[in-house]
């Protein structure tokens, strides 16, 4: 799945952290690694479990949701911005087998503003585009 030319530098989490997509101190969440390429976008390798499932093999389609709004959340972040999800649009274009190599990539397309627009999508291992996502995440300043 990795590219032998892929240059990919991981992204840091915190030790504490508690998200559900990356979060490491998440007894039940995804465990999510994900690496900043050369063009700016994001990346993630990751197989993801059983216990996820919607139809027997295949993930839920809400944790496939999850997996590409947390690429697009990570895009957002690997910018040097801290934003929420204000809109989510998912294309479920085949069904996403659970207990399977996939490659997840995220990238913000536009910003204005407070506004940051992102897609990502989720590749088989073959390289075949099963999900595809869009985003409008707001910048929130703390």
């Amino acid at each position: 799945m990795k590219q032998a030319h892929e240059n990919l530098t991981p992204m840091a989490h915190g030790a504490q952290n508690r998200c559900f997509g990356c979060g490491q101190a998440n007894p039940v969440g995804l465990h999510l690694e994900f690496f900043l390429a050369e063009d700016s976008a994001v990346v993630s390798f990751a197989t993801i479990a059983d216990t996820y499932e919607g139809p027997p093999g295949y993930l839920h389609g809400g944790i496939i949701a999850t997996l590409l709004d947390e690429a697009m959340s990570k895009a957002v972040r690997a910018c040097g911005l801290v934003a929420m999800t204000r809109r989510l649009e998912v294309d479920y274009l085949r069904p996403v087998p659970s207990g399977s190599p996939i490659r997840i990539e995220g990238r913000v397309v536009r910003g204005d503003g407070r506004k940051h627009w992102t897609e990502a999508r989720i590749l088989d291992a073959n390289g075949v585009v099963i999900a595809e996502g869009k985003g409008l995440f707001i910048e929130i300043h703390r």
